[in-house]
Parts: C-alpha cells; structure tokens; sequence
C-alpha cells in the first residue's frame, strides 16, 4: 500500500488538469452545437424573409409558409441561445448582494448560484420535455405546413439542458480553479468602484464635485 506521506505533490494538480482538459472538450463541442443552431436559424431566416420579399415584389407571390417557419426557428433560435448565453457568461444577471463580497466568500456564493440556477434549468427541461410528450401524444400540427410541434419545442428541454450543463461546468471550474469563473470559460472581470482624487467612491460616470 503507497504511503500518504510520499504521494507525490504534483498527483492532485495533475488529476485537476485531467478534468478540466475532458470538461473543456464537452464545452467546445456544446459550443460548437450551440453555434451552429443558432447562426443557421439567422442565416434561414435571414433567407427566407429576402427571398419571401423579393417575391412579392417581382412576382405577386412569396414563398408559402414563411412567417410559421419564421416563428419556428425564433423558438429554436430563443431557447437554443439559454445555453450559448450560459456560456459566454452573458446572461442577465442580479448582482447586487454578489458585488459586495470579495474572495471565497464571492466564489461560494457565485457557486451557490451557479448551483441552485443549474438546478433551475434542469427542472425546466423537464417539465418541457413533459410539454412536447404531450404535444407528441395529442398530434398537434402547424396550421400551414402541417409540422408537428413537439419536434419544433424540443428546442425547449433541449436548450434549458445545455443551460443546465453550462452552470454546472461552471460549478466544477470553480471548484478545481483558485480564479473566479463566471463561466466555464469567462473569468471574473469585475474591478473594484473607482475612486476620486478625495478617496470616495463615485460611478463611472458620475462627475466629481458632485
């Protein structure tokens, strides 16, 4: 049996390295995934809505359907972009309590956050997914093209999990890293309220003297 008191130091760093180099390759995927679906919605839609126009200008008549697929892939584009928005760090966010904590007591409560948010997302997939089973079950169509809908609203359970996965690798990049990550990726960036030749506090953009 190897002894505790000669386990060689650079073990643990290693391991940690081992698991954020396999979350990193989830997370380029997911974010390629993320990407694709959203930047091919834009560039249909995109396309669609021109060549609709250009029809009903040179011909009398656009291209049938266009405003339900316009509102499909708005879904798509919508929930598919919780997840990318997760990721980038560029959700909105209430950080008023958070910004008045420095160091761990900051990183428990983001993770804490980054927890109970994940959660949240998880749930929602659920219950999602229970929505598009019982579109599923019913045979609800569109009313022009006759899709059915639960495939176009599984772009619900589907974004609200990779929202989810997100929160959740952030969780665990904190958790290994000695840096505050407000995502897999993205470390904290917020400085300290700049102070005036005085040494109070004032806004950014708040005159001094005031």
């Amino acid at each position: 049996m190897a002894d505790p008191d000669n386990a060689d130091p650079h073990d643990a760093p290693r391991e940690s390295n081992v698991i954020l180099s396999v979350l990193n390759a989830i997370d380029l995927g997911l974010g390629w995934l993320e990407r694709v679906v959203v930047a091919g919605s834009v560039l249909i839609m995109a396309l669609l809505m021109s060549g609709h126009v250009v029809g009903n200008l040179l011909f009398d008549r656009g291209i049938p359907g266009t405003y339900e697929v316009t509102e499909m892939l708005i879904v798509i584009m919508t929930f598919v972009g919780v997840g990318y928005a997760a990721r980038c760090a560029r959700h909105i966010s209430m950080s008023a309590i958070y910004d008045q904590f420095s160091g761990w007591p900051r990183k428990a409560l983001l993770i804490i956050i980054c927890l109970g948010t994940g959660a949240l997302m998880f749930f929602f997939a659920w219950k999602s997914a229970e929505y598009v089973m019982v579109l599923q079950e019913r045979g609800r169509t569109s009313s022009s093209l006759h899709v059915p809908l639960w495939m176009i609203n599984l772009a619900l359970p589907i974004g609200f999990t990779l929202a989810g996965v997100q929160y959740l690798l952030t969780t665990i990049r904190n958790l290994v890293s000695d840096d505050i990550y407000r995502s897999f990726t993205e470390k904290e960036t917020y400085s300290d309220v700049p102070l005036d030749d005085s040494g109070q506090t004032h806004a950014p953009d708040e005159p001094h003297g005031l």
